[in-house]
């Protein structure tokens, strides 16, 4: 594959102040109320003026709400937030180790921090339920400035950091906003509410940035069982954006909890099937989109899953196809970034999603794909979940595949038997593992080593 899908870049922005718009515009609600965007940067000021010196914030703020009032703190103070890939000690730990020069901010309990981190030196500032406000001049920071670290999920390997610059997130912001304006009427101020964490990539973009530089308003909270999502929903006065993942949609659906009228879904962090998607479109009256981006570039194309196979890419986005997958080139990039992702041009302009290398398959002259093969085993009446995946350390070019699913029907006898309906016997994975849940983060992703520790509670078990 040697076309390239090329855009024309997007003019760059001056920047604005945090947040930006009118101050008596709305910036946050819930039952509660709506909070301003005057009162918002109250709460920064306020803030930030407590914070202690140092480079680095690791940023585990469940409130929505409260974690904009840290993130833009930590970003007027000069420092930088850390956005762990999970909230585990373990993983909030190796964050600290590579920065050593940190603290946490937290607000709650379920912060991580409410015991001793691993460095000695740990400071840790609480933001307590009632926020005081501080008034002064307007926020701002430079578009240089490094405001965020990322990590990759490490679903498929050890998570990796990725710096983001204000600008780059402004630019970002920009072409997410563009992509996403024709979901609600002109005029309208759409109401997000979003099941996301905010220290996720996707969760920053469209529940922290999009509020933070246009005039999108956001729900405080983040809702995770269908009737809190259905409460949040309600709560919003203005037109409903969901911002969630296809494990929540699927819920939601499963569920038959009522929402009210929505302006439109956004989905991402896992392919979503194209009959999940048009179910959700006639149960809830709206368009689903599906966005495809990453840690490393940020979002950089949607689609309308009911309806397309094939993705559109954003303004700025250059994508050219490489044997070991896909050099992206992007207006908030400061330099092409390679991903794993296997991309078709098509001659329309668009382009389709291939898998990645590492989720091809080769065994006795026959190919497949990990996703593929999970799609199967995700349509066989009776999985409520599941995943295909490779097992590493094999040898000799064999490639062994375990499976391992959610199902209260099927044992792992008449799923073995189900899957050889529909997949190539060379295929048939093994193990095969029924479980009660997946170790799902979240965002809905698996990481590798969780999997793999799951397969490896059921050794020894002859029928797997």
């Amino acid at each position: 594959m040697s076309a390239v899908i090329q855009h024309n870049a997007a003019p760059a922005r001056d920047p604005s102040p945090l947040p930006a718009g009118d101050g008596a515009d709305a910036f946050a609600f819930d039952a509660g109320g709506t909070v301003s965007r005057a009162l918002f940067a109250s709460h920064v000021r306020a803030l930030a003026a407590r914070l202690p010196a140092a480079a680095f914030a690791v940023n585990l703020c469940e409130d929505r709400y409260r974690f904009l009032v840290a993130f833009c703190a930590v970003a007027v103070r000069g420092q930088v937030n850390l956005l762990p890939p999970t909230r585990t000690r373990a993983a909030i730990d190796e964050v600290r180790a590579r920065h050593p020069d940190s603290y946490c901010i937290g607000d709650g309990d379920a912060c991580g921090c409410d015991a001793p981190l691993a460095a000695p030196d740990a400071h840790f500032v609480h933001l307590a339920p009632a926020l005081h406000g501080l008034e002064g001049p307007p926020l701002q920071v430079d578009d240089a400035a490094v405001v965020a670290i990322g990590f990759t999920s490490g679903s498929t390997g050890t998570p990796v950091p990725n710096a983001k610059t204000l600008g780059s997130l402004r630019t970002s912001t920009a072409q997410n906003l563009a992509a996403l304006e024709s979901l609600w009427a002109p005029g309208a101020v759409p109401h997000v509410v979003a099941t996301v964490p905010p220290q996720h990539m996707y969760g920053l973009e469209l529940s922290v940035m999009l509020p933070l530089l246009s005039g999108v308003a956001v729900h405080r909270g983040r809702p995770f069982f269908p009737d809190d999502i259905a409460r949040a929903l309600h709560e919003a006065p203005g037109a409903r954006v969901l911002v969630t993942t296809p494990v929540h949609l699927r819920a939601l659906l499963a569920s038959g909890v009522a929402l009210p009228a929505l302006a439109g879904i956004v989905t991402a962090t896992a392919p979503l099937p194209q009959a999940l998607a048009a179910q959700a479109e006639a149960a809830y009256g709206c368009e689903v989109r599906e966005t495809f981006g990453s840690t490393e570039t940020c979002i950089i194309a949607s689609r309308r899953t009911a309806r397309d196979e094939a993705w559109t890419a954003f303004p700025g986005v250059r994508l050219q196809p490489r044997p070991d997958g896909t050099l992206v080139t992007a207006a908030q990039l400061s330099a092409p970034v390679l991903l794993a992702d296997l991309v078709e041009p098509g001659s329309d302009g668009r382009f389709l999603l291939r898998g990645r290398q590492a989720d091809l398959l080769e065994i006795a002259g026959k190919r497949a794909s990990l996703s593929d093969l999970t799609r199967r085993l995700l349509e066989v009446p009776g999985v409520r979940d599941g995943v295909v995946f490779q097992l590493d350390g094999e040898h000799a070019g064999v490639r062994r595949i375990a499976a391992a699913y959610v199902s209260d029907t099927l044992d792992e006898r008449a799923m073995r038997d189900a899957l050889r309906r529909c997949i190539d016997p060379v295929f048939l994975p093994r193990p095969l593992r029924r479980v009660p849940a997946l170790p799902r983060n979240d965002t809905g992703k698996l990481p590798r080593a969780a999997l793999l520790r799951l397969l490896q509670r059921g050794e020894g078990d002859p029928a797997r």
